[in-house]
């Protein structure tokens, strides 16, 4: 889902699966594996998206950088 963020493009969330991805402005592409749905929920929320990564899932959580798709 696309996001209103200065450094955030989208966010998507695989529920069974735990998997948080993010697209960031750079192009650059993460999955964040083992992250509960609150998590998703909470960042979805909050009214900076950025920040909200920053403080409460950079750091915290097993990541995989995906590359992107050519276009």
């Amino acid at each position: 889902m696309p996001v209103e963020s200065s450094s955030l493009v989208s966010i998507g969330f695989a529920k069974q699966a735990r998997i948080l991805e993010i697209e960031f402005r750079s192009g650059a592409i993460y999955r964040y594996l083992g992250v509960p749905p609150t998590v998703f929920e909470e960042m979805k929320k909050a009214e900076s998206k950025g920040r909200y990564f920053a403080q409460s899932i950079r750091g915290k959580y097993e990541f995989r950088r995906i590359e992107a798709e050519k276009k």
